[in-house]
């Protein structure tokens, strides 16, 4: 008899575990090791926000369990998508706070999901959107993200008959992996989609403050009629660095945040209240902090691809997010996990193959901005010395 539950057969090792194995070893080899791998921020969170925090768990009583969300915290939410987005939130029933977006969309599909339900998920995407669905007992079908289209889906290719047994679609721009961005034109059709055949728009927004092209970073929500069809993950580790603190909230249409409440109050009790009083503090934090980052962000991209780009690898800048996806040398076409290997093997750089994002992803890898400019540019520097992209 297996010990494992047959429904762990549809997953492998999460890609980034396996990594970080290689990584440790490779360290206790003594090698310098470049891990471009993981999207977690090397900058630091704001003053302010980690005061709070250190003050807050040095208070015995904020010890116990909390069992909801502070109240202020919800406001906060509800007033940062006012002031950022000008998207009015009511904080008491359309947000609630979950353990980091990963968490918040892998238990998604249990709260929404009857068996057989259509899942429509992008193809490549990233991987907990897929598990958290199957979780669900869903039907998962995906649409297609290429190069040819900007990594935007085509709504119309979708038969009409898919549509109506659709539960909900993810959505993810600005995108992880790919680094697409999305116009607001887009969300526009697919709400008319939405309205049209009864489903809803899931909307992973966790990079709408690291956008390099023209104008700023958008909420989904912000859109007229986003909310009557749709909810969106707002997390606060890209924008504000706190990546490990593991602070998110599923935010808009009451029904949606309902149901996840519910699933919610019966796995946990709540976030760790320091948490939660630094939630509050880095959710008015003043607009520039993030704008000078984002710049930060745009000086690391640039110094990568270009850098790549004067090695003889013709990658294309992302339009945002911290990653960029480069299509791959054309000797590795089809094997970015070898490549991946090799690259490590060569040069000590590690990054992530396109492969792991879904089958659409196959032909590419992915960096992570998670190192400074000049840093970067050697980087660049070493793999175009490495003799692997002739």
């Amino acid at each position: 008899m297996s010990v494992q539950a047959k429904r762990l057969d549809h997953f492998e090792e999460g890609i980034f575990s396996s990594i970080e194995r290689k990584v440790v070893a490779y360290q206790q080899q003594g090698r310098e090791v470049f891990n471009l791998s993981v999207g977690t921020p090397d900058f630091h969170p704001p003053e302010q926000v980690m005061q709070v925090l250190s003050q807050a768990a040095l208070k015995p009583e904020n010890y116990r369990y909390t069992l909801r969300d502070y109240p202020e915290l919800r406001q906060a939410v509800a007033e940062y998508y006012l002031r950022r987005y000008g998207t009015a939130i009511d904080g008491s029933t359309e947000v609630v706070a979950v353990h980091g977006t990963q968490e918040g969309m892998g238990h998604l599909g249990m709260a929404l999901c009857n068996p057989g339900d259509v899942v429509l998920l992008p193809n490549p995407g990233y991987p907990v959107f897929e598990a958290g669905a199957w979780l669900g007992e869903a039907d998962l079908q995906f649409y297609p993200m290429t190069r040819e289209n900007h990594f935007l889906p085509r709504l119309e290719a979708i038969p009409p008959e898919t549509w109506r047994r659709t539960k909900y679609i993810v959505t993810s721009y600005p995108s992880n992996p790919t680094g697409a961005i999305a116009p607001r034109s887009f969300y526009e059709e697919l709400i008319a989609y939405a309205k049209r055949y009864h489903f809803y728009i899931i909307n992973d927004n966790a990079y709408s403050d690291i956008v390099f092209t023209e104008g700023s970073g958008f909420s989904f929500l912000s859109i007229p009629g986003a909310k009557e069809v749709g909810a969106e993950f707002f997390s606060l580790s890209k924008s504000f660095n706190l990546t490990g603190a593991r602070l998110s909230f599923f935010v808009g249409n009451r029904e949606l945040v309902s149901a996840l409440s519910l699933l919610r109050s019966q796995l946990d009790f709540g976030i760790f209240l320091p948490l939660q009083l630094a939630a509050v503090e880095a959710l008015r934090v003043p607009r520039q902090y993030v704008l000078d980052q984002c710049q930060e962000y745009r000086k690391r991209r640039d110094a990568l691809c270009n850098g790549l780009r004067e090695a003889g690898w013709p990658v294309e800048d992302s339009q945002g997010t911290m990653f960029v996806f480069a299509k791959l040398p054309k000797r590795w076409e089809g094997r970015s996990a070898a490549f991946c290997e090799a690259l490590v093997d060569a040069c000590g750089v590690v990054c992530t193959p396109g492969a792991a994002f879904g089958s659409l992803g196959e032909g590419y890898v992915r960096f992570a901005l998670v190192r400074p400019p000049q840093e970067l540019a050697r980087i660049a520097q070493y793999i175009g010395d490495s003799g692997l992209l002739a």
